[in-house]
């Protein structure tokens, strides 16, 4: 055996691929995590976009991410392999990275800056078709079937998921994220070498540890003459048998296709949603149509198959809620929460909130891991569908305790950080008791040829969740502020605070010229002093702008978070009755 292929793993131990995938895993989800901190803010501070329309734009780069990897995923099955994938994936990431790089660099050119940034997000989103679906595929393939270091291995494998994510928000933060819209360019430059060193240390070690216990390259599709072997080789019947399947698939691709496009044209047409939100809500239902319509599942598996399509639909309400953190719960950090630290006269960059999660995770990770076992041990464990229920009630909880933290808050006031941190922890709770759970789930219920196809189901959901994120993102309380106000006080301290296109967003409420107030761009003074008092001055000013959800009013923040408190709180309540019925349906497993 020579030194490319040498078996890189010793019996006390793990194999050595399994650091390497640690290392690619970790640089990738800090590239994407530190993306993810700044961009919201990136949109509002230099771009000058309101939060609406950040919010639809964060939702549908969010709900995308999780669509691609359908595409992806098949490529590499069928022709490229997961090195290859993998490879590609990440040089497009970071080409999209760049991109936004460059997005930042020209903003004296709002037009030039905004096309670069769609040109950079369309990379990521490619990029990430063709990565995210295959590093965990090649985790269990460093091991023998049955072997006992696998759990352990892909407990290594999600811890470098959350080093990459806990670290990212805190450099690409502290690079971009300094109160100069002109500075955002280098936390995305951050993002953009952090892919590259990721890929690097992939590409050089990728022939020498990617390999199995007897040596073997794992991640490489299989030699062509080799599969013509294996088919010649398959009895006549079976050959009939596989055409007949194939005609049946075929028919059953068309069916569901054109289901596909009718609900395309429905949602994008008949209730006016956008293009990308009509194409991920529309593959999110005519896909678990297609699998539960296949004539080869018996009643047990498509029971089973039931179980999974009716939790993924509880579980898009609680990412829907829970990737709010890329979007309003950022305003809310930039706008409503007192980031500064009297003791150390340093106030928190509005990016590192997005570390907690990562933080959190890793600190109670192993707490309910013995939590679940220990319960196991006594015959106590709650079932998949409770445990799912439990993590929207936790993200209910969350969003309650915010909720009465800025009830009742006068214009102008910040509230302390605690109330954000706590909510983030009591997500991350939620997390657990969902996230592994589910697709732990998933493995388990999901017939063994369906195994891949289900997952991508589940994936799906979230994909639909993201987006459906951004459409509540856009329901923060956008409060206005007279325009007459701003006037004066830019006429008093001989300052520009609107934007020169201000006049188009001027609007009459009760015969008084308005303006948003996230327009308002403090950032031109330079004096932090005079920007403190203005800026606290003017807040104190601002008016409510009432929006509506379905017949729900949002006047402010409070009506803002109660929103998610009912919607989650509804659909864990619903789940928790349903589970019993649910047990039913899973046959034994739980």
């Amino acid at each position: 055996m020579n030194s490319e292929t040498e078996l890189a793993a010793s019996p006390k131990g793990h194999p050595k691929g399994i650091y390497l995938i640690f290392a690619t895993e970790m640089w990738e989800r800090f590239s994407y995590y530190g993306m993810r901190a700044l961009f919201s803010l990136y949109m509002l501070k230099a771009l000058l976009f309101d939060k609406a329309y950040s919010g639809q734009i964060y939702g549908s780069y969010t709900g995308l991410v999780y669509l691609t990897p359908l595409i992806g995923g098949y490529i590499a099955d069928r022709y490229w392999g997961n090195r290859r994938s993998i490879i590609v994936g990440a040089l497009l990431m970071a080409i999209g990275q760049f991109l936004l790089f460059l997005s930042g660099s020209f903003l004296e050119n709002i037009d030039v800056a905004t096309m670069l940034m769609f040109s950079g997000l369309g990379f990521l989103i490619l990029g990430n078709g063709f990565f995210k679906p295959n590093m965990s595929s090649m985790v269990g393939q460093l091991y023998e079937p049955g072997d006992s270091r696998k759990d352990s291995a892909y407990t290594i494998f999600y811890m470098g998921v959350n080093v990459g994510s806990f670290f990212a928000p805190l450099i690409c933060g502290f690079f971009g994220d300094t109160g100069h819209p002109s500075d955002f360019k280098w936390g995305f430059l951050a993002g953009c070498i952090g892919m590259l060193l990721g890929i690097v240390i992939f590409i050089f070690f990728k022939n020498k540890y990617l390999v199995t216990p007897s040596g073997e390259a794992i991640g490489v599709i299989p030699n062509n003459k080799d599969l013509l072997k294996t088919k010649v080789k398959e009895s006549t019947d079976n050959i009939i048998s596989e055409t007949k399947n194939k005609k049946g698939n075929a028919r059953q691709i068309i069916i569901w296709g054109m289901v596909c496009i009718l609900l395309f044209f429905l949602l994008y047409s008949g209730l006016e949603t956008d293009i990308i939100g009509a194409i991920i809500f529309s593959i999110a239902v005519a896909a678990p149509g297609y699998i539960i319509s296949d004539s080869s599942l018996t009643k047990i598996e498509q029971s089973r198959i039931w179980v999974i399509y009716i939790i993924a639909f509880f579980v898009i309400f609680f990412w829907a809620a829970f990737e709010q953190a890329g979007a309003s719960l950022t305003y809310f950090a930039e706008e409503q929460t007192e980031r500064h630290i009297q003791l150390f006269n340093w106030t928190v960059p509005t990016s590192y909130f997005q570390a907690i999660n990562a933080l959190s995770i890793i600190v109670f990770a192993p707490v309910f891991v013995f939590l679940w076992t220990k319960l196991g041990k006594r015959g106590k464990e709650p079932a998949s569908p409770i445990k799912q229920a439990i993590g929207l009630f936790l993200l209910a909880l969350g969003y309650l305790i915010i909720a009465f933290g800025v009830k009742g808050l006068a214009p102008g006031v910040k509230v302390s950080m605690l109330w954000l941190i706590s909510l983030y922890v009591i997500h991350t709770f939620g997390e657990l008791c969902l996230s592994p759970i589910g697709l732990s789930m998933v493995n388990k219920l999901a017939p063994l040829r369906f195994a891949s196809l289900l997952m991508a189901v589940w994936y799906l959901s979230t994909a639909a969740a993201n987006k459906f994120a951004g459409t509540l993102s856009s329901y923060y309380p956008e409060p206005i502020i007279e325009l007459s106000v701003v006037q004066s006080v830019e006429k008093e301290n001989s300052l520009t605070l609107l934007p020169e296109d201000f006049k188009e967003l001027v609007t009459q409420k009760d015969g008084t010229a308005v303006v948003p107030f996230d327009r308002i761009t403090f950032s031109k003074i330079e004096d932090q002093n005079l920007k403190t008092e203005v800026q606290r001055d003017l807040e104190k000013q601002q008016l409510e702008n009432p929006k509506t959800f379905i017949g729900y009013q949002i006047s402010n923040l409070y009506d803002f978070f109660m929103l998610f408190v009912f919607m989650a709180g509804a659909a864990s309540v619903i789940l928790f009755f349903l589970s019993r019925r649910l047990l039913k349906m899973m046959h034994g497993i739980k």
